[in-house]
């Protein structure tokens, strides 16, 4: 009985090479960093926008003062 185009040690070697081609690829790529965004809206612009960074303000000020609300808080590359 033949062996189905997908099947043999021939199919095995070759999905070996392209997983290790994947790991390979993604061990060469650094990671990207990360960091919270402050989306929300203002008086000046009530559509939801960029802010700034959480580390940089201070989403519960802002609300609790009244200067933004409809905040959230959105992970972005840096």
């Amino acid at each position: 009985m033949s062996r189905g185009y997908a099947e043999g040690p021939a199919t095995e070697e070759r999905l070996a090479v392209l997983e290790q081609r994947a790991e390979q690829r993604a061990a060469a790529r650094p990671p990207a960093e990360h960091r919270l965004a402050v989306y929300g809206a203002t008086e000046g612009r009530p559509e939801p926008h960029f802010i700034g960074w959480r580390d940089e303000v201070d989403p519960d000020e802002l609300f609790s003062s009244g200067r933004a609300w409809g905040l959230s808080l959105v992970r972005r590359p840096a």
